[in-house]
Parts: structure tokens; C-alpha cells; sequence
């Protein structure tokens, strides 16, 4: 019996993305328009229509050329198959990509989707294809799939992940520590999931990109996959609350040597179960619920963690640092101890749970290896101080705050006041005259080839190593931070580019500055013609477009809205002072930010140390 079968379906969503409009232009055309397609399956609020008919009628109305093939690949993997069912498909799809069609390939997959996924690997390589099936994989299952923020995964490998080593993650799921891991340079990969179809496409994500990496399937607790195994680091998000995680079989285990967990306490079953896996004097570093810290249940073997030096340190993060929990969860540093080793005095604890990501990694990797490297184990909480009945690893907020920090703190805010105040002599210094503004639209300068607009493929971010600019880079005001696989249908990035966010986000218009990165989606570019329009001047315009947008309580662009947005039709000379202007204006935005943030943070720090006696303000005016 087939998986899949030879028809094609799309939802609402899907046809949008495929004419490069919005969701409600398609609402719009289903009642405007009599010879729109019926659906031929869903429900009355989301039904399906047959991919061939909207092609079809998107081509009569001259909306569509073509269905991409990546596109149409993406609706015949998906058509026939339950939702319960697409890991499985998708996973399948990897095994194809890595081995070839087997017997079990071609008895599960019909001949038309083979062809086609051959197609596109000719096309785009075997690992952006698979990207790019992942990607829309997790965007079709956002609410079902869960995955660890990749800002998370990063932080956590970062802090333990050795150039050169070996890592294991006996939770795997769909690979994202481990692929982080691989980045941050470890040379081999161990990973686990009780869960089959999520083995085998984090084998897939890991092999296609020429990763080192062994990926099993199973319950890594009750029969472990690598029981031979010691590594360097090992990365852990394991479930919580699981109370079916072996405990009655389990009980006289090897691994339990801090203490029998709980039957209610399964992460400290997994505490145990990576420090089993550790090389003497490497280290780990698990992510747990916050009432892992103080729950009574756990307090034995919280304080052996404590009294042998395995617990370094407990950092807690933002809400939503952990996909699976509602509260903000912890990171437990772990370090196996080797023979004959000192037991440190001193525990980092550090509350990160109300700082910017834009910050917070900086300041917990700058604060665990300024700990780590100090010999005589000081700059954290004294373990006397947590040794006592409760066993409480919870970190008080900003414990780190110390004089150096804030006097840090402050230099910086100052610096920036400083640059603030030139920033204003500037804006006040400048003077910009120009008659009444005779207006164009986008579309009149497309149609005189004084821009073009461009969009990327759809959801080609991946984990290559080509720098994608994202809509989250553009929104933060920072360089490509996606990575993905070269392809031939890219758009690649120029100076002088400008780049707005489409579909529902906010409207902030961003000069690109960089080369050798690549346009990711949900962006649309504007290339001009820098002998008749100024970038500056057109993405000035484009936020004040954006700015009477939010007046009216829209957000974002269509490819309709954009190519009608208004720019002057000035002489290059008078645009490129209109652009100078702009631009001033977007430096003063920028440093005006950057001061609040900064403020905020001198302010929170100088009351946490005043509160702990570690900074003292002087008595002078």
C-alpha cells in the first residue's frame, strides 16, 4: 500500500504563496470570480483545492507563469497523507536523498514524486532540497511540531561544545542541538529519539550537510543507543514532566549514582543519564523546567550534584526558551568530575529571564567562562549558602551584578549618550528645502526599468552556509544571521539593495550593506537604477508608507500595496539629499534605542547592587 498518491491538493495559504499575494486576495478572488476552483477536500473553513485546477486558473488570469517545482513537489509529497503522517513522508524522503530508491522507497512513494524530487535535487543539490521539505514541513505543523528555538540550541552548544569533539544529545528529535553542535565545530555527533521518523530526518538534516553523525531510534533511558559511548560535551532538552520515564525497571540502574531520581522528577533521570556519558572533565548542559530547582522530591540529588562539584552553574532564561513548557526554564551546567579534582566552593547562578536574546547570550557566555576560568572556583553562590534543608538552585535576578558590571554598564550607556548628543547636532545642523514633490509609484518605475522588484524562493533558509538575511535580521537591524545552501534560483544580495517585509510584518525599510548573502523569504527587494533613483531617498519613502500603514491599523506589504507606494520624482541630485536626510534620521532612531535599552539595564543593575552591597553610588553632586 502507497503512502502517497498521485493528486495534489493546496490550501488558501499555499495558493497565496504561490501568486505572491496575500491570504485575503484569495478570499477575494473565491468571491469575485465564478470560475475559481471548488474545493475538493478540508473542511468549510480551510478547504483544499486541486493544485492542476489552480495552476490552471492561475494562468488564465495571468497571475502565475508556472508552479515552481520545488512548489509542486512540496503539494505532491503532502497529498494523501494525514497529517499524523508527514514526519513520516518527509522522513522517508531523506532516507531517498541519502541511499537511493530502495524497495521500501519505491513501495511507499509513487513514481511521479520521485521523479520530481530527482528534478529538484538536479536543480537545487540533495541538501537544499531537503531544507527546503523541512522548512515547510515545520511551518505546515507549527503547532504540533516541537523544536528548540535555534537561539537556544546555539546558546547551549556554545557553552560546552568543544572544537574537535564528540556530542551527544539522547533527546535528539529533529536534530536541532546536534546541527548547532556540528556549527559550532564538534567533529563527530551522537544522537537518540524514541521516536522514529524524527531520527531519521535529524539523520537526514546532519548527513546530507556532510556532517559526522550517528542518529539511532529508541528510548535512550530503557535501552541506550550509545552505552559504550563517553563524549566531550553532551546536549540535552529533555521532556518534562514525563512520569512513564522507566522508573519501576530503571530502579537499580548504574547511572543513578547522585540518587534514585523520583517518579515524578524524570529530568533528573536524564541529569544522570548524560553525566554517564561524559568523559572525565567534560561537561553538559541540560535544559529544565524551573521547578526542577526547588522541588522537594529532588533535593538528595540536587545537594550531591552540589557537594561533588557536578552542578557549575544554573542559568535561568526567558519564557519560551523551552518549547514545552509555559514558564521560564533553566540551564543546569554539569561537568563530570575527573580524579583527584579540587571540589569548587562556588556555583554560577545567573537570572537572564528578563534580557533581550540580542543581549543575553553575550553576557551568559562572557559570565560561565570568566567562572570557568577562575582556579579557585569563585564568582558564583557559595555552595554553604545552598546547602541547606531546600536545596534551592533557583537564581536570584541579576546575582552577577557586581561593581565592574555596572561601572561597565555605564560606560557604555555613556558612550552612547555621547553619540546620541552628536547625532542631534546633526539633525539640528541640517537643513533640507526641495519644491512641492511631484510623485510616482513603484510600478511606474518598474515599468521604466528604474527598479525591479525581486522575491526569494520559497523558505530556502536551511543549514548551510551561505548567510541568508531573514525578516527577523531585517526587523533587528543586524546582518544575515539564516544560513542555507547555494541554489541556482537565489537572489543574491548587492549594496545598495533595499529590503522590505512582506506578509503581515512590519514595514521597515533596510539599505543592505553586505555581500555574498542571499534574500530569504517573506522579503521583497527593490534594486534601483543608481543612476536615476537614490536607495536612501526610495527607502525613506518606503517607511513613511509604512508609517501611514500602521496609522490605519495595517501591517506589512502585498505585492500590490508595494508596487503602489508613492516616491517623489525629483532630479538624482535632490534625492540624494533627501536621502542624506533619511539617513541621519535612522542613525538618531537607532542610537535613541540603544540608549533606552542601555538605560534600562544601568537602572536594573544599579538596584540589584545596591540591594546586595556590591555597588555604592558616591555622595557628590
Amino acid at each position: 500500500m502507497k503512502v502517497l498518491q498521485d493528486s495534489a491538493t493546496v490550501a488558501a495559504a499555499d495558493i497565496a504563496r504561490l501568486a505572491g499575494v496575500g491570504r485575503a486576495a484569495v478570499s477575494n478572488w473565491r468571491r469575485r470570480f465564478d470560475d475559481f476552483p471548488e474545493p475538493v477536500g478540508g473542511t468549510s473553513s480551510s478547504p483544499l483545492f486541486s493544485l492542476a485546477e489552480v495552476e490552471e486558473w492561475l494562468r488564465r488570469q495571468g497571475k502565475i507563469a508556472e508552479v515552481p517545482l520545488d512548489e509542486r513537489v512540496w503539494q505532491q509529497l503532502r497529498a494523501g497523507v494525514e497529517d499524523l503522517q508527514l514526519a513520516h513522508v518527509v522522513g522517508g524522503i531523506g532516507t531517498f536523498l541519502l541511499s537511493g530508491e530502495t524497495e521500501e522507497v519505491s513501495s511507499a512513494f509513487p513514481r511521479s514524486l520521485l521523479d520530481a524530487v530527482s528534478e529538484l535535487v538536479a536543480e537545487r543539490g540533495a541538501a537544499p532540497t531537503f531544507d527546503f521539505l523541512y522548512d515547510r514541513y515545520l511551518e505546515a505543523h507549527s503547532r504540533r511540531v516541537v523544536t528548540l528555538p535555534p537561539e537556544v540550541a546555539d546558546l547551549m552548544t556554545a557553552l560546552v561544545v568543544p572544537k574537535g569533539g564528540t556530542v551527544i544529545d539522547p533527546t535528539c528529535g529533529l536534530g536541532s542541538l546536534l546541527v548547532s553542535a556540528a556549527g559550532a565545530g564538534a567533529a563527530h555527533v551522537c544522537g537518540q529519539d524514541r521516536d522514529e521518523d524524527a531520527a531519521r530526518i535529524a539523520t537526514a538534516r546532519l548527513l546530507l550537510h556532510g556532517h559526522d553523525a550517528v542518529i539511532r531510534a529508541g528510548d535512550s533511558l530503557r535501552a541506550d543507543g550509545f552505552a559504550e559511548v563517553l563524549a566531550d560535551a553532551v546536549v540535552c532538552a529533555p521532556p518534562f514532566g514525563d512520569r512513564n520515564w522507566g522508573y519501576e525497571e530503571l530502579a537499580s540502574d548504574v547511572r543513578w549514582q547522585y540518587g534514585l531520581p523520583p517518579r515524578g522528577e524524570s529530568e533528573l533521570a536524564w541529569v544522570q543519564h548524560c553525566l554517564s556519558h561524559l568523559k572525565p572533565g567534560g561537561h553538559a548542559v541540560v535544559l529544565m523546567p524551573a521547578a526542577a530547582a526547588n522541588r522537594r522530591s529532588g533535593r538528595r540529588i540536587r545537594a550531591q550534584l552540589l557537594r561533588s562539584g557536578t552542578l557549575r552553574g544554573v542559568i535561568s532564561l526567558p519564557v519560551g526558551a523551552a518549547p514545552h513548557a509555559l514558564s521560564a526554564p533553566h540551564l543546569w551546567m554539569l561537568r563530570k568530575p575527573a580524579p583527584g579534582d579540587p571540589i569548587p566552593s562556588h556555583v554560577l547562578m545567573i537570572d537572564v529571564s528578563d534580557v533581550r536574546w540580542a543581549q543575553l547570550s553575550a553576557r551568559v557566555l562572557d559570565a560561565w567562562r570568566d567562572f570557568a576560568s577562575d582556579t579557585g572556583g569563585q564568582g558564583g553562590r557559595a555552595l554553604i549558602e545552598l546547602l541547606d534543608e531546600e536545596v534551592d538552585l533557583t537564581p536570584p535576578q541579576l546575582t552577577d551584578v557586581s561593581g565592574r558590571t555596572f561601572c561597565s554598564a555605564y560606560q557604555n550607556l555613556a558612550e552612547s549618550v555621547t553619540e546620541l548628543q552628536k547625532a542631534l547636532h546633526d539633525i539640528q545642523g541640517s537643513s533640507v528645502t526641495h519644491p512641492e514633490l511631484a510623485m510616482t509609484t513603484i510600478a511606474e518605475q518598474v515599468k521604466a526599468g528604474a527598479v525591479t522588484v525581486h522575491q526569494a524562493p520559497r523558505q530556502q533558509a536551511g543549514s548551510g552556509k551561505l548567510p541568508v538575511l531573514t525578516v527577523d535580521d531585517v526587523l533587528a537591524g543586524r546582518g544575515p544571521g539564516g544560513r542555507t545552501s547555494p541554489s541556482a534560483d537565489m537572489v543574491r544580495l548587492e549594496p545598495g539593495d533595499v529590503v522590505v517585509p512582506s506578509g503581515g510584518r512590519a514595514f521597515i525599510a533596510r539599505i543592505v550593506h553586505e555581500e555574498d548573502a542571499v534574500l530569504g523569504s517573506g522579503l521583497h527587494l527593490f534594486r534601483v537604477d543608481p543612476s536615476r533613483i537614490d536607495p536612501a531617498c526610495l527607502a525613506g519613502f518606503l517607511r513613511i508608507a509604512g508609517s501611514q500603514a500602521a496609522g490605519r491599523s495595517q501591517s506589512g506589504t502585498s505585492r500590490s500595496d508595494i508596487r503602489k507606494v508613492e516616491i517623489p520624482r525629483l532630479p538624482l541630485e535632490e534625492q540624494r539629499r533627501l536621502g542624506a536626510a533619511f539617513t541621519r534620521l535612522e542613525r538618531l532612531e537607532k542610537i535613541v534605542a540603544r540608549v533606552a535599552e542601555q538605560g534600562a539595564t544601568l537602572i536594573d543593575l544599579g538596584r540589584a547592587g545596591l540591594g546586595s552591597a556590591n555597588v555604592v553610588f558616591s555622595d557628590q553632586a
